[in-house]
């Protein structure tokens, strides 16, 4: 957003629920009462909505919907969460101007799953920050969670569709070598949660301050998530040169192409396999990294806004 309004600053204005409504269900009736009144006394030419929903009250809306997970993985979340999106959040989608989502995956499962017009979907990948870097690890960020041994990093929400439970045998892989497997996330309350994973370290959520720091001290990173519109924790742990692991499933093979070792998250063994080789195979390591920090060249914020604004300006000026 930051980067739209230094595009053309005369053209955007953010507006934000008040901190007394930061909740989510005061956020969204803030969202879709006070947003559209707003709107309205500042004559904006549209609403762009980056959260997958936008106010119905409004006739010209442009959103970002992220992927289609509740349509695709019911069971992941609340049933109050899995209704709202099932039914309002596609009335939003389906009324908007036009609608940006992250990948190819995701505009295809939004078109086949959600019903939505494929003319009227760009696809726009996100960015990765640029403190998302190589260097040493933070030491007092390590003292401070406790990290005094080498481990490896998944950076996950405690959902079921994360898939964390196959890290189980990974785990039990690893610890023979030495080397801890460490996540990091919370729940949230619209989560269904998921099931404890033995052999796994939490240390709960981490501040973005601390993110690239634990990135860089990671021997490698594994998503095993079963669903994801993106993928953007691959992408940050590649920009920090850490190897990364990733299921075959999804947008991952498309976000991280030839730059990840791709397996099959249903094969929790294979997995296992895949990460002892990602943290013992010299050459291995040094291809991913070097292929890794390659990759995330394409994924920079100064484009998403650039390609945004463009979408943007089309979408007011009604062409």
């Amino acid at each position: 957003m930051a980067r739209l309004r230094a595009i053309a600053p005369d053209r955007y204005v953010t507006a934000q629920p008040p901190p007394s409504a930061r909740t989510r269900a005061r956020a969204q009736a803030w969202e879709q009462l006070a947003l559209p009144v707003r709107a309205a006394r500042l004559r904006a030419g549209l609403v762009f909505s980056p959260a997958n929903l936008a106010p119905l009250a409004w006739p010209r809306n442009v959103l970002v919907v992220h992927d289609a997970a509740a349509l695709r993985q019911p069971g992941a979340y609340s049933r109050t969460y899995r209704t709202w999106h099932r039914y309002f959040g596609l009335q939003c989608a389906r009324r908007a101007l036009t609608v940006i989502t992250v990948s190819e995956f995701s505009r295809r499962e939004l078109v086949t799953a959600g019903g939505l017009d494929p003319e009227r979907l760009t696809v726009i990948g996100g960015g990765v920050g640029e403190h998302f870097t190589p260097g040493a690890p933070d030491p007092e960020m390590a003292a401070r969670l406790g990290l005094t041994r080498p481990y490896v990093l998944t950076v996950a929400t405690a959902d079921s569709r994360k898939n964390l439970v196959a890290l189980g045998p990974a785990a039990a892989s690893l610890a023979p070598l030495g080397i801890d497997l460490v996540w990091a996330g919370d729940t949230r309350p619209y989560f269904a949660r998921a099931h404890a994973v033995s052999g796994v370290r939490s240390i709960g959520y981490i501040d973005d301050e601390d993110l690239p720091s634990l990135y860089r001290g990671a021997a490698a990173f594994v998503l095993p998530s079963r669903y994801e519109g993106f993928g953007l924790t691959c992408l940050e742990a590649m920009a920090c040169g850490t190897p990364v692991v990733a299921a075959d499933r999804g947008a991952l093979p498309e976000t991280c192409g030839d730059a990840a070792l791709l397996v099959d998250p249903d094969r929790p063994e294979e997995l296992a396999r895949a990460l002892v080789r990602a943290v013992t195979d010299g050459g291995l390591r040094d291809r991913l990294r070097r292929a890794g920090l390659e990759r995330v060249k394409r994924y920079s914020w100064d484009r998403v806004a650039a390609e945004t604004h463009a979408l943007l300006l089309c979408a007011a000026d009604g062409s």
